[in-house]
């Protein structure tokens, strides 16, 4: 020991207070090792682990910060993000998926385990494996592919109908069906007595038919395929074929006993549904007035009739409750679908997915079910919370358009199968009762007790290139 050190240890000891203001110190001497031990608080955690961050925290904070009103800024900071992940931690991050959940955005992430810590080797022996020695890219592989995984674009759906047309005298009456839209661009309205073409070229409107002469009523309108042709149901269950380009009315079709408001072609093949409960087939080349085909099986009103895509089935919707599915050669029905508490007005064949077929109930019901009808097996259920009035398949992507009655009178547009609500339209003040679709796919018209007709852009023109994978459709599969 030093002695001077030992010295004023020893003063302090006896109780001297030593008169030198040194501090003691013990003596400094140099640390020598044989290995290196690194110091754990400068260690950087995120070179070897990755904490697992909490999701939902940053997403919510991110969607109520200025991000919101800049996604497009947001997505480029997700994805260099990811890139940074890629090169310095080895994540192997190929693609970033934007999905759309009530109106946020969220960047979906590589799937994270439940341990908070989560080992990871070093970056350069995962990540620069796959590189080609020639290649002139300062960025690995999965990179590369991340910088070239597309960008979907937002959909973005106008709350504002971009024309609104008057239509005085559109009775506010669930079960028939008064408009209709033509593969000619051609919009065809029952107003009272009369039926009324709009053409959506020239905004040209012109009148069709009067019928207050014989005392009746228009109660159902609907097109044939080519457009050239349109059948008018009346309250006295009389059936016209109208040429609409020469306004001359070709024949009328008898058998009905009573109001006729469902009506659907199938090529030269014109379907009736009556509140006499009857379905009548007919081939209007025939001149025989009377029905070929009568399909009984309803209790009450048919209010709704729509043919397959491949036209090999019917499907019906009555006011009892029920939905059947007809084929070409029985006349009673294959299928009985039960399970909707209310009547079914709402039907509509998937174009998409071979044999899907979605179905709407009234007030009681407030439903959309999907159903196989190969299989006869129910798919999917959703309560709207509203009555459903009418339903429509998009022509180019996998999403359908809903009209709603009691109690909302809105507007919805779902996609399928996940039947995540991607818009909610209004302006309607009475029940959406009427729905048609424009010929290119993009456009619906509907018409409600509160006298308008109301145009929105609802879908994209363009097909989706994704492929649908699906039990239901029979040419993706080799049997």
């Amino acid at each position: 020991m030093d002695p001077t050190f030992e010295q004023r240890l020893l003063h302090v000891q006896n109780g001297q207070q030593s008169n030198q203001s040194h501090i003691l110190r013990s003596p400094v001497k140099g640390i020598y090792s044989d290995r290196f031990i690194p110091a754990r608080c400068s260690t950087i955690f995120q070179m070897k682990f990755d904490a697992k961050p909490d999701d939902r925290s940053q997403s919510t904070a991110q969607m109520n910060s200025n991000q919101k009103s800049n996604l497009d800024s947001y997505k480029d900071q997700v994805a260099y993000s990811c890139l940074l992940k890629n090169e310095l931690l080895g994540a192997d991050i190929e693609d970033v998926k934007d999905h759309q959940m009530d109106g946020q955005k969220t960047a979906l992430i590589p799937k994270e385990t439940k341990n908070f810590f989560q080992y990871r080797m070093t970056s350069t022996s995962s990540t620069h494996n796959d590189l080609s020695p020639y290649s002139l890219s300062p960025v690995g592989s999965k990179s590369q592919r991340l910088l070239r995984s597309p960008r979907k674009a937002l959909r973005k759906i106008s709350r504002i109908p971009f024309k609104v047309l008057d239509a005085p005298e559109l009775q506010d009456d669930f079960y028939l069906n008064l408009v209709d839209w033509s593969s000619q661009n051609i919009l065809s309205v029952g107003l009272g007595s009369c039926v009324y073409l709009w053409s959506a070229c020239t905004s040209q409107v012109t009148r069709l038919c009067d019928l207050s002469s014989e005392g009746d009523t228009v109660t159902s309108v609907s097109w044939n395929e080519r457009g050239n042709l349109i059948s008018v149901g009346t309250h006295k269950g009389f059936t016209q074929i109208w040429d609409a380009s020469a306004s001359a009315k070709l024949s009328t079709l008898l058998g009905h006993q009573a109001r006729v408001g469902a009506l659907a072609w199938n090529a030269d093949m014109l379907a009736s549904g009556s509140r006499d409960r009857m379905i009548q087939l007919r081939d209007i080349r025939s001149p025989s007035v009377a029905a070929e085909k009568k399909l009984t099986g309803h209790r009450q009103e048919v209010c709704g009739l729509k043919w397959s895509p491949d036209h090999q089935h019917l499907a019906s919707g009555g006011n009892d409750n029920k939905l059947f599915i007809w084929n070409m050669c029985s006349v009673s029905p294959i299928q009985i679908y039960s399970e909707h508490m209310a009547a079914v007005k709402a039907i509509a064949w998937s174009p998409h997915q071979h044999g899907l077929l979605a179905s709407g109930g009234g007030t009681a019901d407030k439903r959309i079910r999907f159903w196989n009808t190969i299989t006869g097996r129910p798919l999917q259920c959703v309560d709207t919370g509203s009555q459903v009035c009418n339903l429509a398949w998009s022509k180019h992507s996998n999403e359908l358009v809903s009209t709603h009655g009691y109690s909302q009178n809105q507007i919805l547009v779902w996609k399928y199968p996940s039947l995540v609500q991607i818009a909610k339209l209004t302006g309607h003040t009475f029940r959406v009762l009427y729905l048609a679709m424009s010929p290119d796919g993009e456009s619906i018209v509907t018409g409600a007790g509160d006298e308008t007709l109301r145009f929105w852009n609802v879908f994209n023109k363009t097909r989706s290139t994704k492929d649908v994978n699906s039990a239901l459709n029979l040419f993706t599969r080799i049997r």
